[in-house]
């Protein structure tokens, strides 16, 4: 054998030995350290807006160049529309007046689905406030008044509400008063015939211009950002956020635009044509005027149809059916605390409170109640 192949073998062979010598001390292998995935980042958030940014889209919008200024009210207009606004002999039975619906010492409603009008009847739609109406696109459900006068007039002579017959009637009952008839001069001075249903709905209208309430949200935009709690101010994150703004904003935080109900996703057993009544426009069929949020609380229950009693329930329900969006627990008890935080301060009580109003005479039409 030669030598270099002699020398391989006994490399070889010594090889050998050292691993049967390895088996036989069953040497233990250390296993592989586990490979630990790292956790993927967790997406951030929204950066949480600064008070300035929140509270920017609760401001006023400039004026449109075309945009009607609100009358000038007179004082003896203010007086004469509070005194028009308790006024039961305005309706066909003389117990139905503006304030049985729109309570000023109940936030500007009855608290009932369905407001009782003339004989009992009630009608389609929830009575809305009138608290900080004057700030609104337009006035009722489907936005048929534009203004304020032409909304004052309506219930009068809707024969499921006041029930007049017609003008004529509110003027004669109206003239057939005297006081009526020295104020009605004093508000619409150099007028031949300052007694009518016109005047009375401009009075009116006068009188709910001033019907506004004040509340911490107010001294948030004003600068006061220590005037909400923690809860609250995580409801007004989230309620921008989230997207409520599309709908609800400026200083009533609503009542500027007409909604769909149901934009998202379809909104059960919905019946009411909504705005398309006023229209007959197809593309507002569903739609409706969106309320104010101011005193949301106080101004249950909610909806036109006053189908929702309350309030953690209707925020999850707009929320999915306007925002396609499923809210946390959480997030409802923080939206909620957001929205009482609207909850303000009534006007004084000498200015809400029903005033004394004057005798009928033997001129004046009696109660009818057919």
């Amino acid at each position: 054998m030669s030598r270099n192949r002699f020398l391989t073998l006994l490399t070889l062979t010594s090889l050998g030995a050292g691993g049967l010598t390895a088996c036989e001390r069953k040497q233990e292998v250390a296993a592989p350290a586990p490979v630990v995935a790292q956790a993927a980042p967790k997406p951030k958030g929204p950066k949480p807006m600064t008070p300035e940014q929140l509270a920017h889209f609760f401001r006023p919008l400039p004026l449109a160049k075309d945009a009607k200024l609100a009358p000038k009210d007179t004082e003896a207009q203010v007086l004469l529309g509070r005194m028009l606004f308790f006024e039961p002999r305005l309706s066909k039975n003389h117990d139905v007046s503006c304030n049985t619906c729109h309570g000023l010492d109940t936030y500007g409603v009855d608290n009932k689905a369905l407001s009782d009008g003339h004989k009992g009847q009630k009608g389609t739609r929830n009575s809305p406030t009138v608290y900080n109406a004057a700030g609104h696109i337009a006035q009722f459900w489907d936005g048929r008044a534009d203004t304020l006068e032409a909304q004052a007039s309506g219930p009068i002579l809707n024969p499921v509400e006041m029930a007049m017959p017609d003008e004529r009637r509110v003027v004669a009952t109206l003239s057939s008063i005297p006081e009526y008839v020295t104020r009605f001069r004093d508000a619409f001075p150099g007028e031949k015939r300052p007694v009518s249903l016109t005047n009375a709905a401009r009075a009116i209208a006068a009188f709910e211009r001033g019907l506004t309430t004040t509340s911490r949200f107010d001294r948030f935009l004003a600068g006061e950002h220590a005037a909400l709690t923690e809860p609250e101010l995580r409801g007004l994150q989230l309620f921008v956020v989230t997207g409520c703004t599309t709908c609800h904003n400026g200083p009533a935080v609503g009542g500027l635009s007409f909604q769909k109900l149901g934009l998202l996703e379809d909104y059960p057993g919905l019946t009411d044509a909504g705005r398309f009544d006023a229209t007959k426009n197809e593309d507002d069929r569903g739609k409706f005027r969106v309320p104010t949020l101011r005193d949301v609380e106080r101004t249950g229950p909610y909806l036109h149809d006053g189908s929702v009693k309350d309030l953690p329930t209707m925020v999850r329900l707009m929320a999915k059916h306007q925002l396609a969006r499923t809210l946390t627990d959480g997030e409802v008890e923080d939206l909620v605390a957001f929205l009482t935080s609207l909850t303000g301060a009534l006007p004084p009580r000498e200015r809400i409170a029903a005033p004394p109003l004057p005798p009928s005479t033997k001129k004046t039409p009696e109660a009818d109640p057919s």
